[in-house]
């Protein structure tokens, strides 16, 4: 997949964050080398965050994201850093950008404490290197000026070393190898974006080439018959047939679906599965969060605020309230639910997936993706983690 091509899902996300008139805007303008935010003498004149795809070497393909100051005041301003805060979830390097002419202050010292709370690397950048009254001491300073033009490109050298060991991540490559035929299953129906795959389906495609497998691709009236011709290591079907294509895909051929790769692609496979035995739990009255990563026009029998919802309600048998959150939305207080559902988070980074899994996690919510449900309520999950040895036996149908 070229640079130019890569879904930001899988770009390397930088955050640039800081107090009004550090010189944040600028700084991003002399880093991506375009004038990609507005930059004025006046506080607050970022309001929300900016966000461009682009190269920038030695890390390859990345976003940046220009962020509200975060000492903005008042009612609006309160929502700006709030809109900062989210994006933390989402970076995986974090640039803070300080006036050099003031230094470190205690809203830089509370994003330092976020940055390590998160686990997040970073760089402090001194800006306005002219008017310095400060000394750089630690591997992650530099004094910089956007203004000027000073440091820029050590900078990005800087911000290169910082996932140098970053591993590369793999969809499905220790499931098949060389040589193996995987047939994928895409339903071609109303939900069906016109004349394009879904964004897991040409990964998972792309993915096979590489590993040069053989790819048949079909939909799921056409798969019995194809199955009967050829015996392909391994089926990827997508969830919302995934009654229909177990039915057709004999016992002995691994079955699974792309969001259950997802799942285990972008965040904690294991406890997600772990998260579908926690429909058994449900009472009458409990709140369910279902949440999707993107925004997307919702047609008649759309899957997450329609199909998702009676799955669930047939299967528990409980009268249960459902509320739905997309895009960026997720809520800081997840205690009033019982139980998160969750796409396969194909437009979200690993980052912010797994941030999404762990904060869930950590307040005692269980948490499940659409895959993962969608199998166990029709009793196949333990048949679909077939390709995957140390999770069959953390469930039975």
């Amino acid at each position: 997949m070229s640079l130019t091509n890569t879904p930001n899902a899988e770009r390397i996300h930088i955050g640039f964050f800081g107090l009004r008139n550090a010189g944040k805007s600028s700084l991003v303008n002399a880093v991506t080398g375009q004038e990609l935010s507005v930059v004025s003498e006046v506080l607050g004149t970022t309001t929300d965050p900016v966000k461009k795809a682009m190269e920038l070497l030695p890390l390859g393909a990345v976003l940046i994201i220009d962020t509200p100051g975060f000492d903005d005041t008042g009612y609006l301003g309160e929502k700006r850093v709030e809109k900062t805060r989210k994006v933390l979830a989402t970076v995986d390097i974090a640039v803070l950008v300080v006036d050099a002419s003031k230094g470190i202050s205690a809203d830089d010292n509370t994003l330092i404490g976020l940055f390590k709370e998160r686990n997040i690397p970073y760089v402090i950048a001194y800006n306005k290197a002219d008017l310095a009254l400060v000394e750089v001491k630690e591997k992650n300073e530099i004094l910089v000026s956007a203004q000027k033009g000073k440091n820029i490109n050590e900078l990005k050298e800087l911000l290169g070393t910082l996932l140098s060991e970053k591993q590369e991540k793999f969809i499905l490559a220790d499931l098949v190898k060389a040589g193996d035929m995987a047939v994928l299953v895409t339903p071609i129906d109303e939900s069906a974006p016109k004349g394009r795959l879904i964004l897991p389906q040409q990964q998972t495609l792309r993915e096979l080439l590489d590993l040069h497998c053989i790819a048949l691709v079909c939909q799921p009236e056409e798969l019995k018959a194809t199955l009967e011709s050829l015996r392909p290591s391994l089926v990827i079907t997508d969830s919302q047939v995934f009654e229909r294509v177990s039915k057709d895909t004999p016992k002995e051929i691994p079955l699974t679906s792309f969001s259950i790769l997802f799942a285990r692609y972008k965040g904690d496979l294991e406890v997600l599965v772990k998260g579908a035995a926690a429909l058994k739990n449900l009472k009458d009255g409990d709140k369910v969060l279902i949440s999707e990563g993107c925004t997307h026009h919702r047609q008649c029998g759309d899957i997450g605020t329609v199909k998702i919802p009676n799955w669930i309600r047939d299967f528990t048998g409980k009268n249960l309230e459902f509320c739905f959150t997309s895009g960026g939305d997720f809520p800081e207080d997840l205690s009033e639910f019982s139980l998160i559902v969750h796409c396969g988070g194909c437009m979200l980074n690993n980052r912010e997936m797994a941030y999404r899994i762990n904060f869930a996690k950590a307040q005692g919510i269980p948490i499940v993706n659409y895959g993962v449900l969608i199998a166990h309520v029709h009793k196949i999950l333990k048949r679909s983690l077939s390709p995957f040895e140390n999770l069959k036996s953390i469930i039975d149908d």
